[in-house]
C-alpha cells in the first residue's frame, strides 16, 4: 500500500482532472492532422497534369508555405505539451507520497497517464515524419509547377470565328479576374492559360484548348423520371414548408384547413385522367418576397391586417404541386437558394458548379432577381425552367428588354426576355401570361342550405382591413347605413381604436375561419375601390354574398394611377375586381359609379330584393386548380419552343414560307384550322381549337376574342404570321414588312400596308392602336376553366 498526505491527494486529483480533457484534446489534434492531410494533399496525389483539377492550382498557390507552417505549429504544440507533462511528472516524483495513512491509492491509477505520455510521443514523432514527407512532396510539386508555367504562360488567345467574343472576354479576365472569388474557385490564377481554361470549360466563350485532356468520360445521363402519383396525405408538405415566419404559419394553417377538399379533388382528377399522370418533376419553390434580403415586409403584417393574397396563392400552389405527386424543395432564404442551386462561393459572376437539379422553379420577381444575381451565365441557360408568380401580369412589350427600352415600356419589374407564358397570374386577365389562380372553399349541399337559411338580409361587410381604406368614404357609408347594418374587420391596437364611423360594428382582424363565418351571415360584401383583385370577393360570393364594387371612369392603369405605375402592364382596370365583373357578373356582382349617389342607392335597394345562391367558378375550386397546373406541367416546355418562321425577304418561291394551314370558315367571317391539314402534334393547345379574327381599330385581341365567346391564345400567333393569311381574309397588302412591334401582325387599312412580327417574344394579345386592325388568334375554352381549351386535357 502507498499512502499520501493531503497535499499529494489534491495534486493528484488536479492532475487527473487535467488529463481527462487533455485526452480529448490530443484526439482532436490527431483528427485535425488527418483532415488537414486529406484536404491539403488530395490535389497533389490526384491531379495528373497542371490544371486538370480546379483544386490543383489552389493547392499550389496556397498550399506550400501554409502546409509546412501548420505542420510545424502542430509539432511545436505537441512538443510544448510534452514539456508540460514532463514537469507534471517531476512534480509527481518530488512529492512525498509515503507519509501518513490518510488515503490509499493503488499505483495502477497512474498508469493511464504514463500510457498517454507514450501516445503523445508517438503522435509527435508521426507529425514530425509527416512534416518531412510533406515538405518533400511540396518541393517536387513546385518544381513541376515552375516547369509547367512556361507552357501555361505561352497560351495565345485563339482566333476562331465561331467564338467571336473570346478575345474580349480574355481581356476582361486580365483586368477583373480578382473581382470575384468564384474565378479562383474554378482554377483561375492570373495566367493566360487559366483564363482560357475557364472561358472554354466553365463558360463557353472560347474554343477548347488542344493540349487539354478532352477524352474525359461524359457525365452520365440523368436517371429517368419516376411516374408521378397522386398523394393522399398533406402532412409531409407541412414539414417541407418550414417554420420561423408568421407568413409560413399562415400558409400552413390554410393548407390544413383545406386539406380534405384538396384530397377529394385529387381523387376526382385522378379518376378523370385515367392513369395519364405523366412524369414526376423535381421542383424548387423559392418564395423570394419572404426572404430577409428582399425585406420580407409581409410576415410582420400578417397579424396586422396586411395583404394576404400572395400567401393565399403560394399556399395553394404548394398544395397542388405536392398532391400531383411531384418532388418539392421549398426555400425562403437566399442561403437556401444558393445551396440548392449549387452556386459557387463568390459574388455570383460564375456559372453553377453542377447542372441544375430541378426541372422547374416556381418563384416571384424578388426570387427571379436573386437567381439572376447569383447564377451567372447559368441563369440564361436555365431561365426557360422558371415560372414566375406575378399577381398583375407582365405584357410582352414590357418583357422584351430591347423593345421596352426603345419604345418606353421599360419598368423596374419587366425586361426579363422570358416567354410571356412563364409569368403566372392570380386572375385570367392577361392571356399572354398563364393563369395560375388560387382556390376558395367549396360548400357541400348541406352547408349551402344552412347558409341560405341563416342569412341576415340587412347585414353588410366592408372589404378592407386597413383604416386608410375607409377614409373619405363617409358619404357611401351613410347611404348604406340607411338600409343595412355595417360590419368591418379593421385591424387596430387596443390603445388606438380605428377611425371608422360609430355606427360600424368593427370585429377587428379575424382569423380566416371566423371571417368565413361572418361572410356566411352577410347579405352584401362591399368594396371601396381598394385593394385591387384580391381573393376576398370570390370568397364572399362563394359564401352567398352579393359583391358591390366601384366602376372606375376613366379606367385605372399605369398611365394615370400611382398604384399601377411601374408595373409591367398597360392593362386598364375598369373596376376594383375586373374578373368578378367580366366572368361572374350579375346577380352576384354589381359594378356601379360611386360618384353617382342615386345609382349607388338604387343598386343597394335592388340587392336587398335579390336572392342569390353561393357560387364559385370551377377554375377556383381545388379540382380546377389541380387540373390547370397538371396541364401546364405536362404540356408547357419553354426550353424546346418551336423556331419562328424566317423573315420572307427573298422573292424566290423556293425560299418563301410554307402555305397557310388555315382555311376560311363556312360563313366567311374568320379563319379556322384547315380540315385537310394534319393537326400539329407538337402544338399545345391543339390547333383545331384555333380561330383567326380581325380586330377593330380600337380593340386589342383580348377584347376581340371575348366578343366572339373565345379567349386569345398567343401560342397560335406563329400560324397566322404570314402574308397569305391577309389574302385569305381578303385584305389588300400593297407592301408587307417584318418589324418588331407588339401589335403585329396587323394591317393599316387606310394605306394598305401589312406588317408581320419579326420577334416572337413580342407576340401579344394585349395592345391596340387606332391605326391598325390586328390579326387575332382565338380559341375555345372549357366551361368554367378559361385557361384550357375543350380538348386540352
Amino acid at each position: 500500500m502507498i499512502t499520501v498526505n493531503a497535499d499529494g491527494k489534491i495534486m493528484v486529483r488536479r492532475c487527473l482532472v487535467t488529463l481527462r480533457p487533455f485526452r480529448i484534446f490530443v484526439l482532436g489534434i490527431g483528427f485535425f492532422t488527418l483532415c488537414f492531410l486529406m484536404t491539403s494533399l488530395g490535389g497533389q496525389f490526384s491531379a495528373k497534369r497542371l490544371g486538370d483539377s480546379p483544386f490543383t492550382i489552389r493547392t499550389e498557390v496556397m498550399g506550400a508555405l501554409e502546409s509546412r507552417g501548420v505542420l510545424r505549429r502542430m509539432s511545436d504544440m505537441l512538443e510544448l505539451l510534452m514539456k508540460r507533462m514532463d514537469i507534471l511528472a517531476r512534480l509527481e516524483n518530488g512529492t512525498d507520497f509515503h507519509k501518513g495513512d490518510e488515503a490509499r491509492f493503488p499505483l495502477d491509477r497512474f498508469q493511464p497517464a504514463a500510457g498517454l505520455m507514450e501516445r503523445i510521443q508517438a503522435i509527435a514523432q508521426n507529425v514530425s515524419d509527416i512534416a518531412i514527407k510533406v515538405d518533400q512532396i511540396l518541393r517536387n510539386s513546385l518544381m513541376n509547377a515552375k516547369m509547367g508555367d512556361g507552357r501555361r504562360d505561352q497560351c495565345e488567345v485563339p482566333r476562331d470565328p465561331k467564338y467571336p467574343d473570346c478575345a474580349g472576354k480574355v481581356e476582361w479576365m486580365r483586368a477583373r479576374w480578382t473581382s470575384d472569388p468564384c474565378y479562383a474557385f474554378f482554377g483561375v490564377d492570373g495566367t493566360e492559360c487559366s483564363f482560357l481554361i475557364y472561358l472554354s470549360e466553365v463558360e463557353w466563350f472560347c474554343p477548347p484548348l488542344p493540349w487539354r485532356n478532352q477524352t474525359a468520360a461524359p457525365s452520365p445521363p440523368p436517371p429517368p423520371h419516376a411516374q408521378a402519383a397522386f398523394r393522399s396525405d398533406l402532412a409531409p408538405l407541412l414539414e417541407l414548408v418550414g417554420t420561423g415566419k408568421e407568413s409560413l404559419s399562415f400558409m400552413k394553417k390554410r393548407i390544413r384547413h383545406l386539406a380534405q377538399q384538396w384530397l377529394r379533388a385529387a381523387r376526382r382528377l385522378e379518376q378523370k385522367l385515367k392513369g395519364r399522370q405523366g412524369d414526376q418533376k423535381h421542383i424548387l419553390i423559392h418564395i423570394g418576397f419572404l426572404t430577409e434580403e428582399s425585406g420580407d415586409v409581409f410576415s410582420p403584417r400578417v397579424l396586422k391586417g396586411g395583404p394576404l393574397g400572395e400567401m393565399v396563392q403560394w399556399a395553394d400552389i404548394l398544395a397542388a404541386l405536392f398532391l400531383l405527386g411531384h418532388s418539392l424543395k421549398v426555400t425562403v432564404s437566399l442561403k437556401e437558394l444558393q445551396s440548392n442551386l449549387g452556386v459557387p462561393p463568390g459574388r455570383g459572376n460564375c456559372p453553377l458548379t453542377n447542372p441544375l437539379p430541378f426541372d422547374l422553379i416556381y418563384t416571384d420577381y424578388h426570387g427571379l432577381q436573386q437567381m439572376k444575381q447569383h447564377m451567372g451565365l447559368s441563369f440564361k441557360k436555365y431561365r426557360c425552367r422558371v415560372r414566375v408568380i406575378d399577381t398583375f401580369g407582365t405584357e410582352p412589350a414590357y418583357n422584351h428588354e430591347e423593345y421596352a427600352t426603345l419604345r418606353g415600356f421599360r419598368t423596374n419589374w419587366g425586361y426579363w426576355n422570358l416567354h410571356p407564358s412563364q409569368f403566372m397570374t392570380m386572375f385570367p386577365h392577361t392571356p399572354d401570361n398563364s393563369f395560375m389562380g388560387f382556390v376558395s372553399e367549396e360548400l357541400n349541399q348541406t352547408e349551402r342550405q344552412r347558409i341560405k337559411s341563416n342569412k341576415v338580409g340587412s347585414m353588410a361587410v366592408v372589404y378592407g382591413k386597413e383604416a386608410s381604406i375607409w377614409k373619405g368614404k363617409e358619404k357611401f357609408l351613410a347611404i348604406l347605413n340607411k338600409y343595412m347594418e355595417i360590419h368591418g374587420t379593421v385591424y387596430y391596437e387596443t390603445q388606438r381604436p380605428p377611425e371608422v364611423p360609430a355606427f360600424v360594428k368593427n370585429h377587428g382582424l379575424l382569423p380566416q375561419h371566423e371571417f368565413q363565418q361572418l361572410l356566411r351571415k352577410a347579405k352584401l360584401f362591399i368594396g371601396f375601390g381598394f385593394p385591387y383583385e384580391g381573393p376576398a370577393p370570390l370568397e364572399a360570393i362563394a359564401n352567398g354574398c352579393v359583391f358591390l364594387q366601384a366602376r372606375f371612369n376613366p379606367p385605372h392603369s399605369s398611365l394615370n394611377h400611382e398604384f399601377f405605375r411601374g408595373k409591367p402592364t398597360s392593362r386598364e382596370v375598369s373596376s376594383q375586381h375586373p374578373y368578378a365583373e367580366d366572368f361572374i357578373g350579375k346577380p352576384h356582382v354589381w359594378t356601379v359609379d360611386y360618384n353617382n349617389s342615386e345609382e349607388f342607392e338604387a343598386a343597394i335597394k335592388t340587392i336587398l330584393r335579390t336572392q342569390v345562391d353561393p357560387y364559385l367558378p370551377y377554375e377556383y375550386t381545388c379540382e380546377g386548380m389541380l387540373e390547370r397546373i397538371h396541364a401546364y406541367i405536362q404540356h408547357q416546355d419553354f426550353c424546346a419552343m418551336p423556331s419562328p418562321p424566317p423573315p420572307a425577304k427573298a422573292q424566290s418561291p423556293a425560299m418563301q414560307s410554307p402555305p397557310s394551314p388555315l382555311a376560311l370558315s363556312p360563313n366567311a367571317t374568320h379563319l379556322v384550322w384547315s380540315p385537310s391539314v394534319r393537326r400539329d402534334p407538337h402544338s399545345w393547345p391543339p390547333t383545331d381549337s384555333l380561330q383567326v379574327w380581325l380586330s377593330e381599330g380600337r380593340h386589342a385581341c383580348t377584347e376581340t376574342c371575348r366578343q366572339h365567346g373565345l379567349v386569345c391564345e398567343p401560342t397560335f400567333f406563329r400560324f397566322l404570321n404570314k402574308k397569305e393569311v391577309f389574302l385569305q381574309l381578303s385584305i389588300t397588302c400593297d407592301s408587307t414588312e417584318y418589324e418588331m412591334n407588339h401589335l403585329y401582325p396587323a394591317v393599316a387599312e387606310n394605306v394598305h400596308e401589312c406588317y408581320l412580327q419579326k420577334e416572337p417574344l413580342l407576340f401579344s394579345c394585349a395592345g391596340h392602336n387606332t391605326k391598325y386592325r390586328r390579326l387575332c388568334p382565338c380559341r375555345d375554352y372549357r366551361q368554367g376553366q378559361v385557361a384550357l381549351c375543350r380538348d386540352c386535357l
